[in-house]
């Protein structure tokens, strides 16, 4: 009996010591940020002693919003009061040096601290505060604000080009996004989108609507909710890059019902390429058809598709005997086909789970970009990129198991990872060109190439051994704990485009037209190519490597294999 009793009493004792010591945590933090708030309301200076020492919790209460002038108000005022306000008055005459941020505030709180006085003293003709100031529309970028107008999400019609950037919003950044495309309005929107496009949005609001400043612009205004800051592109900003040229396409035999299916035509004596793709990219079209001294502009189309390209020679003759001709030459404009820009979050919350799952530097990036434009729904990130999300990845900021997108990149493996997830898209890719393409990530970031001397360190060598046996784990677990999987190999979609596209939409249980389809085809590359110098050396593998990567492939190639499937691409399998 008195064994249980000594335990119970052992218990209660250092339960009694546990809330003491809660408690004294509690008050002595709470008497902390009481300090550090009278800190911030008054700046450091001598005050009277008397009833005055209770004054700055007063003062930080209303600034804070916790009391009402009104509640402070008092018949009369003590001479201490008075003489305390006169303090307060007095400009400082050496202000103790403190953080950056404490500096900065102390105008506005001194601004708070004479509008309470004023009220306190009843004094009508006190300086009044000044409110926050209203972003104004920036004044060193060389285009014309045009105005505020509503953002009608799908049906907006500056959907050219999209972007975003969390942190480095301007009105200069964005209109030199949009010139480099050719675009004349540039729109911001919520202080951190961009949108490029040659029509101006059909309904027009207050100024007042737009009331968010850039991200990266403090006192510029960039839109606000569902509203869009629209400027007038005027020019390239200095040392911005070069505007996108049109890009040859090849000679093309004219559809069946000939030039009538074209949306648009210009015909003018001496036409040029650059005066149609001018006039093309105006009207927001992707192809510019010239045609003897005929211009038209059109989209691809089943039709038109651009698949079956002819001798060039055909459309090398004479402006009237190619008029007479059944061929044309077509040149892609630097605007973008926007048939399949517009994407969403699904509308109601996705009953199977699907997981878009690959090795890193297998083409994840590239295979969301192409999903997003071909079923019109954001994909999700079980990680957060910034560098995506400001390339249009908007799923990148939402929760990965919200359910709110059609897929989730994942890099992960391991049974509980793979188990949550009801179905997948495998991705695989050569081990060589993934391995080669993450050290690029690691070293550049998503576009940018790893030096020369990051290759001849150790650390290539030392992610080679790491990362191969990681590309084969990754499709074993898969393989193994998958619920329902459709393997996709990343040179069969870069090949075949359109037929992997289609089975790929197709598990996704989104049915799509074919005119989107050929929208996606016509915008696939997206903004993923990487740019600068490639290394000097383009075989960065030694002979050990290579065995090393060579036991994988074929560890992999036999796993696909039993599990129903046709095995790895024979261009990269060992013989």
């Amino acid at each position: 009996m008195a064994k249980p009793f000594f335990r119970l009493q052992k218990l209660v004792r250092r339960t009694q010591f546990l809330l003491f010591f809660l408690t004294a945590a509690y008050l002595m933090t709470g008497s902390l940020l009481l300090l550090q708030r009278a800190r911030v309301a008054f700046p450091p200076g001598p005050r009277p002693p008397g009833p005055l020492q209770a004054l700055p919790v007063a003062a930080v209460a209303l600034g804070v919003g916790l009391l009402d002038s009104r509640a402070l108000q008092a018949p009369r005022v003590s001479p201490e009061l008075l003489l305390g306000v006169d303090m307060l008055r007095r400009p400082l005459a050496r202000p103790r040096p403190g953080p950056r941020w404490l500096r900065s505030r102390n105008s506005e709180l001194r601004q708070l601290r004479r509008r309470w006085f004023h009220r306190f003293m009843g004094d009508p003709q006190g300086p009044p505060a000044p409110g926050p100031e209203a972003p104004r529309p920036a004044a060193s970028s060389r285009g014309t604000y045009v105005g505020c107008f509503s953002d009608s999400g799908r049906d907006r019609t500056l959907k050219g080009a999209v972007f975003f950037d969390l942190r480095k919003m301007t009105v200069s950044h964005c209109q030199d996004a949009c010139a480099e495309r050719s675009y004349v309005y540039a729109g911001l929107e919520a202080g951190a989108e961009c949108y490029c496009g040659n029509r101006l949005p059909l309904t027009s609001v207050g100024p007042e609507a737009c009331n968010h400043e850039c991200k990266g612009e403090k006192g510029s205004v960039c839109g606000g909710v569902g509203r869009l800051s629209v400027y007038r592109v005027e020019e390239l900003q200095p040392g911005s890059r070069k505007r996108k040229t049109v890009t040859y396409r090849g000679c093309f035999r004219l559809p069946e019902n000939g030039t009538r299916s074209f949306p648009d035509s210009l015909t003018q004596a001496n036409a040029t390429v650059d005066a149609c793709s001018g006039f093309c990219s105006q009207k927001e079209f992707p192809l510019a058809i010239l045609r003897g001294w005929e211009c038209y502009c059109a989209y691809p189309t089943p039709q038109f598709s651009l698949r079956d390209a002819v001798d060039s020679s055909l459309c090398g003759q004479e402006p009237e005997a190619q008029r007479l001709a059944e061929y044309c030459e077509v040149y892609q404009t630097p605007v973008q086909d926007t048939r399949c820009t517009d994407r969403r979050f699904l509308p109601t919350k996705s009953k199977v789970f699907v997981a878009l799952s690959s090795f890193p530097g297998a083409g994840n990036t590239w295979a969301r970009h192409l999903i997003e434009h071909a079923t019109g729904f954001y994909t999700g990130s079980y990680y957060f990129d910034g560098t995506l999300y400001n390339k249009g990845f908007k799923g990148e900021k939402d929760h990965w198991r919200s359910r709110r997108t059609i897929c989730v990149k994942t890099h992960e493996s391991g049974r509980r990872e793979i188990e949550m997830f009801d179905s997948a898209i495998l991705l695989i890719r050569n081990p060589y060109r993934s391995l080669v393409a993450e050290f690029n990530r690691k070293c550049a970031g998503h576009l940018g190439y790893a030096a020369d001397r990051n290759w001849k360190s150790k650390e290539w060598p030392d992610f080679v051994h790491s990362y191969a046996a990681w590309w084969s784990s990754h499709v074993l677990d898969w393989l193994r704990y998958g619920k329902r999987l459709l393997v996709v190999h990343y040179e069969e979609l870069r090949h075949s485009l359109l037929p992997t596209l289609r089975e790929m939409v197709a598990f996704l249980n989104v049915s799509v037209s074919e005119e989107r389809l050929l929208c996606v085809e016509n915008n696939k590359e997206g903004s993923f190519r990487r740019r600068g110098r490639r290394p000097h050396d383009p075989e960065p593998f030694t002979p050990e490597m290579r065995a090393l990567i060579d036991g994988y492939i074929r560890t992999v190639d036999k796993a696909l294999r039993d599990h129903g499937g046709a095995g790895l691409p024979g261009e990269y399998v060992p013989r």
